[in-house]
């Protein structure tokens, strides 16, 4: 053939005018395990299931990938992750792609290639398989991935706006957000019910545990409000391990507190999302570290790193690698490994304090979608190192002496006297106003972390 294919006829998004029936869309996903059966039986063996990041613009390309992952590394569940183009609802520029360089995408077009092709990728594994993205709008793509047989759906109208997007108007993707909830609730009383899961890793930057909980929690009830039975709420791991075991224990808590009875609620843990050592024995250490750090915390799943993170996009083999060494965190020969329960104790009356005291007057209000806007355009919630003009911003996180991350400045977040008094003793600062020049040069040093701690140079 002389020259790429011509473009395929782009109607409606979803690409396919002919979706099958709701009945048959829950006939097909029952045909094999869903995401909600693998995230059940990893909260009953008390070992987490464990799942790649993956996703690439070409079809046969994302088969291979798909079948590379299952055959190396038997993860439980599986990942689409899909291409800018796509969440931002620019359907006709990831056609193009698909038609023209489907390797220059940063992700799978599923919008794009349609449905049917999404059910050859859902065949062709035996682990059911989750959608990630980003998008502020996912109601095109929710109705493709459902009807391609995707038994997860990740995302949120905060978590998948703020760090995402520049002038994406909350108000929007809330009410985005609350069509998906809604369909999810439609398919739950149908028969299928999807896990939800909620992208509490932000910007993955510095996020202080209480904040990622709190729009978290915030999310989950919005959903909840839908009919959404199925949640997971994700946490990203920020290194000092009472803190994170902390925060992982504190997601069921905070579900009995804020969501309806019988609401099912997984946590999930990200392996750590920020700088990663670029030296493959340094980033093996910190993969290794993760994956206990899932284990003491009792999180359902485990969303899995690389030793390529530093590098670029991680290719299959260190994929395979990074699930096969998080797996041995699982073994029964590690039960001896314990975690200080008192420090964890402590770290998880501070978390819990916070939370309530971000969360509770949002969910608290009549009209809790209405709330967030509010809250984000006051300052009341913030996101630090938010890309968008609808957060403020104001949030200064440090890490203190153990590698925890605290509030140097809180912005107007309205956090009690007691928490913040907590928060600047763990960071030794003085009274009075911080000095802004000196804390920016420490986040900078702390941003660098983890490859600071293993004497990597991060300059």
């Amino acid at each position: 053939m002389n020259g790429p294919p011509a473009l395929l006829p782009f109607a409606a998004p979803g690409a396919e005018a002919d979706f099958p029936s709701t009945a048959e869309v829950v006939r097909y996903a029952h045909a094999r395990p869903t995401a909600r059966d693998v995230l059940a039986r990893a909260a009953g063996r008390g070992v987490p299931a464990i799942q790649p990041r993956c996703g690439v613009g070409g079809h046969a390309e994302m088969l291979r990938l798909l079948r590379q992952l299952e055959t190396g590394a038997a993860p439980d569940i599986l990942t689409l992750t899909i291409d800018s183009f796509t969440r931002l609802n620019r359907f006709d520029q990831a056609l193009r792609a698909v038609n023209t360089d489907p390797a220059a995408l940063n992700g799978y077009p599923l919008v794009a290639h349609g449905w049917r092709r999404g059910r050859e990728l859902v065949e062709a594994v035996s682990a059911p398989v989750e959608i990630r993205h980003g998008s502020p709008d996912a109601r095109a793509l929710f109705r493709v991935s459902v009807a391609a047989g995707a038994t997860s759906f990740e995302g949120g109208g905060i978590s998948y706006n703020l760090p995402y997007c520049k002038d994406v108007p909350l108000a929007h993707s809330l009410a985005c957000w609350r069509e998906v909830d809604a369909l999810t609730g439609d398919l739950h009383r149908a028969g299928l019910t999807l896990d939800r899961e909620l992208f509490g890793t932000l910007t993955a930057v510095l996020v202080p545990p209480s904040i990622s909980l709190a729009v978290g929690i915030i999310e989950a009830s919005l959903a909840a409000a839908e009919g959404v039975a199925c949640l997971s709420l994700s946490y990203p791991q920020g290194g000092n391990l009472a803190q994170d075991v902390a925060a992982l224990r504190a997601i069921p808590l905070l579900a009995k507190r804020y969501l309806p009875d019988g609401v099912e609620v997984y946590p999930v843990l990200h392996e750590f999302m920020g700088v990663f050592p670029a030296q493959r024995v340094n980033a093996d250490q910190l993969i290794f570290y993760g994956a206990l750090t899932a284990r003491l915390g009792g999180a359902a799943k485990l969303v899995t790193k690389t030793h390529q993170e530093a590098l670029g996009i991680p290719d299959a083999a260190a994929n395979v690698d990074g699930m096969r060494l998080a797996a041995v965190a699982n073994s029964p020969l590690l039960d001896f490994v314990r975690v200080d329960e008192e420090a964890v104790e402590a770290e998880l009356a501070g978390i819990l304090a916070e939370v309530d005291e971000l969360a509770g007057p949002v969910l608290s209000a009549a009209d809790p979608a209405r709330a967030v806007v509010e809250a984000f355009a006051d300052g009341t919630l913030d996101i630090p190192f938010s890309a968008s003009k609808h957060a403020r911003g104001e949030v200064l996180p440090c890490r203190d002496a153990t590698g925890a991350i605290r509030y140097a400045a809180a912005g107007g977040l309205p956090l009690s006297p007691a928490s913040v008094r907590r928060n600047r003793r763990s960071l030794r600062l003085p009274p009075g106003e911080p000095d802004m020049a000196a804390l920016v040069d420490r986040v900078s040093d702390d941003i660098g972390h983890f490859p600071r701690l293993f004497g990597e140079d991060t300059r």
